[in-house]
Parts: structure tokens; C-alpha cells; sequence
């Protein structure tokens, strides 16, 4: 059931959540402040796990809100095993994988398939938090197009807007993230929006064959965990790389992602309030 949950922003205030059955993740990133002293725009810009299993209620409130743009940061593989996207009549839809389907296929059969020893041999010992963080890295050095074509198309008002990929926490996460450095929200307040992405309601259901161990046992979570939740190293390695490819996040945006000054205040104006 479709419901509201009160919950604390990072200014103190209490605003209202919606919990939403078959989509996880779902929450507005309106609230949070920018340097010149506004706000992120309440109503223009949420984020979530995928759409494909929104249930009627669900479908219903998506429409209440008025969506013009649903970006789908999904691949191909990942439509496939979870369906496609359930979206309100008129919304616009823009897939733009963040991913490649045949990197790591081999890596994610085993997470979805494999016994207890071969999950530890991918997993064990550091090796799924070096994946993550390597993930996050790859993403900001080679999705520079894509994160370019995402703010342009907010500046040209595709908003309100719906950002999400498979569970709302890593290609979404850092496409949000993208979208507030444009309007000058800092890291803190980017953070603590990412790591909003662990609470147990908004958590991304592992899926794992009916004969393989289920993710709820104590050592398959443990290895799975890394996988599936929002650390602060794997987003500080997205601000890592920006600082050492490019110096500065106006660096970034400008030669990395060739947004211009305008195109940034367009997005500012868009996506910014002085309430």
C-alpha cells in the first residue's frame, strides 16, 4: 500500500515520504541546500529503484505528480530480468544505460546463481568493495556523455523528472549526485542524500534463483552487502576522481561534461528556490 512517513531533512525539517509498494528507494531530493543560499525545489526531482513492478497505487501516485521525463539509467540485461518500466500515460521516457550488459555478466550470474564458495571467490576479502569503488570511478571517467546529456536535458526543462536505474542507489545515485554539484549542493548534503539509499525500507530485493542459497542467510548477506548498499568510500571515490582528472567540480562540468555557465544557471533556475 501506498503510504506517508514523516521524515527529518538535513536543515531539521520535517517533511512527508512516500513509501511506495512495488518501487523501492522512492523519495524526493527537494530540501536540500545549495551554496548561494536556496534550496532544491520540493516537486521537480526525485530518485528510485526501477518502475517495473509499480502496482496500480503506485501507478497512480506516480501520475499525481506531474512527471514530464522518467530517465531509465538501466541496460538492456537489466530490463530483461526485471521488466520494463510501468509508467503514468504522457510521461516521457529516456533510456540512457549507465552500464554495459556484457561487463561483469559473468560476475552478476554468480550473485544471482552462485553456491556460497564461488560467491566468496568474487566477493571475499575486499574484492566486492574494490569492485564498487572501481564502478563509481569507471562511471565518472567514462560516462561523461551520458551525465552531459542528462543536465542538458533538465536545463531544457524536462522536469519534474524521475531519475532511477535497477536499485536506485549507484548509476542513479551518481546521476543525482552529478545533477546537484551542477546547482552547487555540496558533498555533505550530496551524501547524505546517497546514503539515505540504506534505509531498510528503500532497500533493493536481492534476487537470487530458487536453488541457489537465499541472500537472507548470515554469510550470502555478508558477501552480497557491499553490493547493495550506499557507502560513503565508494561516492568519495566519485569526488576523488573529479578532483584528480579535473581539479574542480566547475572544471568537470565545464571540460568533462561541456556544460556551459548558461546552461548551469537554466539548471539553477530550474531546480532551485529561495523558500
Amino acid at each position: 500500500m501506498t503510504q506517508q512517513t514523516p521524515e527529518t531533512a538535513p536543515s531539521g525539517t520535517l517533511t512527508t515520504e512516500t513509501l511506495l509498494t512495488g518501487v523501492r528507494n522512492f523519495r524526493d531530493v527537494g530540501g536540500l541546500p545549495a551554496a548561494d543560499g536556496r534550496r532544491v525545489r520540493h516537486g521537480r526531482l526525485y530518485r528510485s529503484g526501477h518502475l517495473a513492478h509499480a502496482t496500480d497505487e503506485d501507478a497512480a501516485f506516480l501520475a499525481s505528480l506531474n512527471l514530464h521525463t522518467v530517465f531509465d539509467f538501466r541496460n538492456a540485461a537489466d530490463i530483461r530480468l526485471e521488466g520494463p518500466d510501468v509508467l503514468p500515460e504522457g510521461v516521457g521516457y529516456v533510456n540512457m544505460p549507465l552500464s554495459d550488459p556484457a561487463q561483469g555478466a559473468e560476475f552478476w550470474r554468480v550473485v544471482r546463481n552462485g553456491d556460497v564458495r564461488a560467491l566468496r571467490e568474487q566477493l571475499a576479502d575486499g574484492r566486492a568493495v574494490r569492485r564498487m569503488v572501481t564502478s563509481y570511478r569507471h562511471t565518472i571517467l567514462h560516462r561523461t556523455a551520458e551525465h552531459s546529456r542528462l543536465l542538458h536535458a533538465l536545463a531544457e526543462n524536462t522536469l519534474p523528472a524521475l531519475l532511477h536505474c535497477a536499485a536506485g542507489k549507484d548509476r542513479a545515485g551518481l546521476s543525482v549526485a552529478v545533477t546537484l554539484m551542477a546547482v552547487g549542493v555540496d558533498r555533505e548534503a550530496v551524501e547524505h542524500d546517497y546514503l539515505e539509499s540504506n534505509a531498510v525500507h528503500r532497500r533493493y530485493a536481492v534476487r537470487r534463483d530458487d536453488d541457489a542459497e537465499p541472500a537472507t542467510t548470515p554469510e550470502v548477506m555478508e558477501l552480497l552487502s557491499p553490493l547493495f548498499e550506499a557507502r560513503s568510500e565508494y561516492l568519495a571515490e566519485a569526488f576523488r576522481t573529479i578532483d584528480e582528472t579535473w581539479g574542480t567540480v566547475d572544471r568537470y562540468l565545464g571540460e568533462g561534461l561541456g556544460v556551459a555557465p548558461a546552461t548551469r544557471e537554466l539548471l539553477r533556475e530550474r531546480l532551485l528556490t529561495e523558500d
